[in-house]
């Protein structure tokens, strides 16, 4: 895929925000993928958190197993080697979160073993929501500049 043809249902595969999305598209044409990466960040950061919670909800659960998307079963591949316990404890502690805070963990897991996943699970989880907020947003972005990578095969 090239810049000129970046569409919509390709852009929702990178963000599930919509508002995001259609923005995004509003500010083409880009010269270059710096230039693409760095308007979707502007967009993203001008963004009211509803659009932030949109964008979490099409994401999988960490170690979520299902219907999940080639990108986020590539992104969470380090789910695959995690010890039995060290899994059951992502899945409970997943559910903790999203108790707490009404919506799923975001990390970017790319490159993280599920320890490493634990590990930021356990470091976030007391956070208050208004600090957790902007952080969980911050972990959507660099998924969401990965995968327009991804798309662009870059």
């Amino acid at each position: 895929m090239t810049l000129a043809e970046l569409d919509e249902p390709h852009l929702l595969e990178c963000c599930g925000s919509r508002n995001w999305a259609a923005q995004l598209l509003a500010a083409r044409p880009f010269q270059d993928i710096s230039q693409l990466e760095t308007m979707a960040t502007d967009i993203w950061w001008r963004l009211a958190p509803t659009d932030w919670l949109e964008a979490f909800s099409k994401h999988p659960k960490i170690g979520e197993k299902g219907k999940v998307s080639q990108w986020s079963s590539e992104e969470q591949s380090g789910m695959n080697s995690a010890a039995t316990d060290t899994a059951k404890k992502l899945r409970a502690l997943n559910q903790t979160y999203f108790e707490k805070f009404g919506w799923i963990f975001i990390v970017c897991a790319t490159g993280k073993s599920a320890e490493e996943m634990l590990s930021l699970l356990e470091a976030r989880l007391p956070n208050r929501p208004e600090d957790e907020l902007p952080i969980a947003a911050a972990e959507q972005n660099k998924i969401t500049l990965l995968r327009l990578r991804k798309l662009l095969s870059i």
